[in-house]
């Protein structure tokens, strides 16, 4: 349930202000990190292990959209922020289509990642200087995010739905 509120979250965010959008992202924040803890402590679902994941990629997608527009990044920077999610989503599809969906349970450059894109959202909301540098330094985490997920996959990954691969 708490992953499912990231989702209106996500379409509100680019309707509303500055102010608004800065509590809309503790929000999301917040119940990102208390459902990752639930599922620890109790054991995650299956419809929880593929709607986590979806409604945090939808949620960064609409907040560095509102960026995006902005032109306060450039489209390459944007993109760089979101490479992390670009290349698991694209994974995800592909295994998908091969009917042998897959995850690879979390790992600490990827929650690394997610910190650092709150971080650039908040220098953005409020117009730090900061934002350029701290956009480099979060596609730098994503890009060792993605050779760390690359790095383990063969041994970590595991069926979706709950069996090992």
């Amino acid at each position: 349930m708490l992953s499912a509120v990231r989702i209106p979250l996500a379409v509100a965010f680019p309707f509303a202000s500055n102010g608004v959008r800065l509590v809309l992202l503790a929000l999301a924040a917040a119940t990102d990190l208390l459902d990752g803890q639930i599922a620890r402590r109790l054991g995650s679902s299956s419809l929880g292990a593929v709607l986590d994941p979806v409604a945090d990629k939808l949620f960064m997608a609409s907040a560095f959209g509102v960026v995006a527009f902005s032109g306060r990044l450039e489209w390459y920077e944007v993109l760089g922020v979101l490479l992390r999610d670009i290349v698991a989503t694209v994974a995800f599809v592909a295994t998908f289509l091969s009917r042998r969906p897959r995850a690879i349970p979390a790992r600490a450059g990827g929650k690394a990642v997610t910190v650092a894109q709150v971080l650039t959202l908040v220098a953005f909301l409020a117009d730090s200087p900061r934002l350029r540098p701290l956009a480099w330094a979060t596609t730098a985490v994503a890009l060792y995010a993605i050779w760390d997920y690359y790095r383990v996959a063969p041994q970590a990954e595991r069926r979706l739905g709950g069996g090992e691969a």
